[in-house]
């Protein structure tokens, strides 16, 4: 159970994180740090703002990542923006990317291009996206990786005659990905005999120890075509709500934009804001009412995402400069 669950992973990180912030841990004590940790890691939000090493290590960081993704960015596809007139908001593999970096700062660029190369297929890198075209595709690229590695060595394999057992599963770090050399899908009638591909895939399910598509859908999925390229295969596994609801991070198409508890949220933030700025300038003016500001509990972590600390720092030791140069 611990090995499935990756516990040694995130114990190690716990314990990397005490060491690293212990001065501000002490004022909380350990128990309230594990306990916080722990939590966080249950609610998925532990992945915010950390490194690309820990935000792949496991399953549940890579679901967790989606998950955060997709309630932090559904407004751009919801609200509509550039081109909006046209259709919903559209944006580029590189700004698809920007807002990846935005959780996740080392986040690779090659990783949101292969996710782009799954929508875009044979047309320019640089071409406009729909949010959840990009979302979904990104979902199979991200969080079955190695998986995908594997089948396009298996589809050059099969496309060049070659006996695809021979394929070695990928069993170097994770955070290592490699380029893949995009197989040749332009003539739709090319392709590989669907029901072989199928038969190596389902041997690769089988051997690989990192996370695939549940076998039966990927049947049904192959069942249904007579010969299969790559990226109609990438893009099948996309589009099929199945695979989606078996990797359980993100809702159904239909109900992508919706998120209750996010929006209940957000509607206490801007309650708060619309007070605050309602009672702010009744001092000045007496026939103004003053409406009252409900004052939010925060509570402080005793942990913080190490770069921001060290950012904090950094910052810390600048305005000490400047205070210094000025009382001389």
């Amino acid at each position: 159970f611990a090995a499935q669950r990756h516990v040694l992973t995130y114990m190690e990180d716990a314990v990397s994180q005490l060491l690293e912030n212990r001065e501000d841990i002490s004022q909380y004590g350990v128990a309230r740090f594990f306990t916080e940790y722990f939590n966080s890691v249950r609610q998925g939000t532990h992945i915010l703002f950390r490194e690309f090493s820990f935000v792949q290590a496991t399953p549940h960081n890579r679901a967790s990542f989606l998950r955060t993704f997709w309630r932090c960015f559904r407004t751009v596809g919801k609200n509509g923006g550039k081109y909006s007139s046209i259709c919903c908001y559209l944006l580029t593999a590189q700004e698809y990317h920007c807002l990846l970096q935005l959780l996740c700062p080392d986040f690779p660029m090659e990783l949101t291009q292969k996710a782009a190369r799954i929508v875009l297929m044979d047309d320019a890198m640089d071409c406009l996206m729909s949010f959840s075209d990009f979302l979904f595709a990104f979902q199979i690229q991200f969080y079955y990786a190695e998986f995908l590695e594997s089948v396009a060595a298996i589809y050059q394999d099969l496309l060049a005659g070659k006996n695809p057992n021979t394929v070695i599963v990928p069993t170097s770090s994770s955070g290592q990905h490699r380029q893949r050399q995009p197989p040749n899908d332009c003539n739709p009638l090319e392709g590989v005999e669907a029901s072989l591909f199928y038969q190596c895939l389902e041997s690769l399910c089988d051997r690989s120890k990192y996370s695939c598509p549940p076998s039966a859908l990927v049947k049904e999925m192959l069942s249904s075509a007579q010969r299969m390229t790559f990226y109609g295969f990438l893009m099948a596994l996309a589009k099929d709500q199945g695979i989606n609801r078996a990797l359980g991070a993100l809702p159904d198409k239909g109900d992508l934009f919706l998120d209750p508890a996010m929006d209940q949220e957000l509607e206490k933030l801007v309650a708060q804001v619309s007070g605050l700025s309602v009672s702010g300038p009744a001092s000045s003016s007496a026939d103004t009412v003053n409406m009252p500001v409900r004052n939010s509990p925060r509570i402080n972590s005793p942990w913080k995402p190490l770069h921001h600390r060290r950012k904090m720092d950094a910052e810390s030791e600048g305005s000490n400069e400047e205070t210094d140069s000025s009382e001389n």
